[in-house]
């Protein structure tokens, strides 16, 4: 990296292990910083692909049981030897992995995959668990939708509806700004009951869809586009309260 910031930096920023002084810091420099807009995005990608690729297999039932009988028979000690992949192999699980991460980089509108498991919403599960480090959850906190609303003005080239729904059990908590593959987006904090919804806002040109909803790492998110502005709410509360909620912000 040609800049201040470390490998180390950025690393600790993608696990979530950067403090939350730290983690806003490298979040400002983010802004302007293609080098490490470039490299997040690319670690992103790639920690998605290897998650998504399946490379675990289970053993056949037939050779485990041979290889346990083998191993437990005391009158047969020889070793069985274990051939290592060829080099070709681990060769084209490399080109496959640099493959996903450039389509990843380059064509994020079509990662909306019906699978549920897609780039886009590692990046929202990861920024969701990057919020909930102390003092990171919110940039304004007000339960008045008038107080947050402007605050956004003059900080992003858009303006992200904000609306307060107590009497129908989502009250506003605040709000904030936050980077999602390099694009600093808006943030809106929801309490349900003792848990919170982080509902990411960004402009877009996408033509308006339906709710895609899924599940990673134990939180649940949907996603949707409507009138120029696409919506992810995130949350470990249960799938029928998100989508609830998503159906309040579509009024």
């Amino acid at each position: 990296m040609s800049c201040e910031f470390t490998q180390t930096v950025l690393h600790g920023y993608l696990d979530g292990e950067l403090d939350a002084a730290r983690a806003a810091d490298f979040e400002r420099h983010l802004i302007s910083c293609p080098d490490c807009v470039a490299a997040l995005e690319a670690n992103e990608n790639l920690r998605s692909s290897l998650l998504r690729a399946g490379l675990y297999e289970r053993a056949p039932v037939a050779l485990r049981q041979k290889l346990q009988t083998q191993l437990g028979a005391p009158t047969r000690p020889s070793v069985i030897p274990i051939r290592n992949p060829a080099p070709w192999r681990w060769l084209a699980v490399a080109a496959t992995f640099l493959l996903a991460v450039f389509l990843g980089w380059r064509l994020l509108p079509l990662l909306r995959g019906s699978n549920g498991e897609t780039a886009l919403a590692s990046a929202i599960v990861d920024a969701h668990l990057r919020s909930l480090q102390p003092g990171h959850l919110e940039d304004v906190q007000s339960t008045d939708q008038h107080t947050v609303k402007p605050w956004f003005d003059g900080k992003l080239d858009f303006a992200p509806p904000v609306h307060d729904f107590v009497n129908e059990g989502f009250p506003l908590q605040g709000g904030r700004l936050d980077v999602v593959h390099g694009r600093s987006v808006a943030v809106l904090v929801y309490a349900r009951r003792k848990h919170l919804v982080n509902v990411f806002v960004w402009p877009t040109t996408e033509p308006d869809s339906e709710p895609l909803s899924g599940s990673q790492l134990g939180y649940h998110w949907i996603d949707w586009r409507k009138a120029g502005m696409e919506m992810c709410a995130v949350s470990d509360v249960a799938p029928d309260d998100l989508a609830e909620l998503q159906h309040l912000l579509m009024q």
